[in-house]
């Protein structure tokens, strides 16, 4: 009896031991596709519903409230976004972190998509009841909630891949991720205009709850497709200040790469976020057309960076599997930006714009194709990823921040003209590029 008790301690203790937080290249000879459409997947489900509220369905429905567009609403919108980007890039780091400690049945990320995805879809149906002015402050805790509940999808779904993918198939399976992520940010917007209507305001709350259902598949149809194992036999972590230091303190060892990254994609993400706050203003105050004309070039131009944007996205991750490189295509993407974003400047004709969305379109295919497994590849410690892959998420929150605040300062240094600040975010883009390219690869 106490001989079979050993044998069993000793079974578990090797379980223990033979686990890894990653897959090598030798242990995984075959693409995890069913992973890479999880991921994809969940993205599309996740990323859609959010895009197409947050760019759509809130202004419409502070239109509602407010009595029609104009300063409230805009600078209701600019306080909602700005507390919800800083809840998430505060929220998103320490779930990541949670994720990684998290010991159950179901796995380490299964009962986050899980629970997110319930817990952000309930936020949203809230959000929609809203329809007075006395509502608004419970709108602004409802979003930072939201903000706060969707990284419990958002940072787990990521993880997963630096969990389950060898380096070797990194490229695809993020190119699989991404073309779902990108169909998400540009057709959600698409299905929240179905929800517009001058006739019946109460159309906007409908687009909440259908958005809603959405979301609450992502996590669960993610979680059925990935299936995964088990982590109860994983080594858990006595929580003392070293654990403390690796699972939710930014990483300061084997960090030159990481940190290289981060800044990177920084510059390239205030250069984008920069150019769509300030493109109905290009087209009317600099290039003189008026608001309906601008916003048909506005349209198509989208159009054209939706269908560049899934196209490439599409092929850019097996292409740099083949190349064996990550950086140079996210340096390559952001060259294509940069030089999308000087167009306007040299040429000054509305219809450059046209020509900017193919640039832009090509360049953030491949950038967001390839940046995914970039990510991965610069992480210091597979076993705290998702917590790491948070704090790169900064990224994005960083961009969407100080891109309108740098923007506005460009705007007054230049001379209260917005064609001007072209070349410097031309600039900003190639340095972002620059400090990718400094990164250096393993192979």
């Amino acid at each position: 009896m106490e001989t079979n008790l050993q044998s069993n301690s000793n079974k578990i203790e090797n379980r223990k031991l033979k686990w890894k937080a990653d897959v090598s290249d030798t242990e995984q000879p075959k693409a995890p596709i069913m992973v890479g459409l999880a991921t994809g997947i969940g993205a599309l489900l996740w990323l859609g519903p959010f895009n197409g509220m947050n760019n759509l369905l809130n202004p419409a429905k502070m239109a509602n409230i407010m009595g029609g567009a104009g300063s409230q609403v805009n600078n209701f919108l600019a306080l909602l976004g700005t507390l919800g980007a800083v809840t998430s890039t505060i929220t998103t780091i320490i779930i990541g972190a949670l994720s990684d400690l998290t010991r159950s049945r179901w796995g380490r990320r299964t009962p986050w998509l899980i629970v997110g995805s319930l817990l952000t879809a309930a936020v949203m149906i809230g959000l929609g009841l809203i329809n007075s002015r006395a509502g608004l402050p419970i709108f602004i805790v409802l979003w930072c909630l939201l903000q706060t509940f969707i990284n419990m999808i958002v940072a787990p779904l990521l993880a997963v891949i630096a969990d389950r993918v060898a380096p070797m198939h990194r490229g695809l399976i993020s190119s699989i991720y991404a073309t779902g992520f990108v169909i998400g940010q540009y057709g959600g917007p698409v299905v929240g205009g179905t929800f517009l209507s001058t006739t019946d305001p109460n159309l906007v709350n409908v687009g909440y709850y259908v958005f809603a259902f959405l979301m609450l598949l992502s996590g669960p149809i993610a979680a059925l497709m990935l299936k995964e194992k088990s982590s109860l036999t994983m080594p858990k972590m006595k929580m003392d200040w070293k654990r403390f230091m690796q699972y939710f303190i930014f990483p300061i060892h084997n960090t030159r790469n990481f940190y290289l990254a981060l800044f990177g994609k920084m510059l390239i993400n205030i250069t984008t976020t920069t150019f769509a706050t300030y493109q109905l203003f290009i087209l009317t105050s600099d290039m003189g057309l008026k608001n309906s004309s601008a916003g048909k070039y506005i349209s198509l131009m989208g159009t054209i960076t939706m269908v560049a944007a899934i196209l490439f996205s599409t092929i850019s991750g097996p292409i740099s599997d083949k190349m064996k490189t990550r950086k140079w295509p996210v340096a390559f993407a952001a060259f294509l930006i940069a030089t999308g974003t000087m167009l306007p400047f040299l040429l000054r004709h509305p219809a450059i714009m046209l020509l900017y969305g193919v640039f832009a379109g090509i360049g953030s295919g491949i950038f967001f194709s390839v940046d995914q497994a970039l990510n991965l590849e610069v992480l210091p410690n597979p076993a705290n990823s998702a917590k790491d892959l948070g704090i790169l998420n900064l990224a994005n929150t960083g961009g969407q921040i100080l891109g309108p605040v740098i923007g506005a300062i460009l705007y007054g240094l230049v001379g209260h003209n917005y064609l001007p600040i072209l070349p410097i975010l031309t600039i900003i883009a190639l340095v972002g590029a620059a400090l990718v390219l400094s990164i250096k690869e393993q192979h």
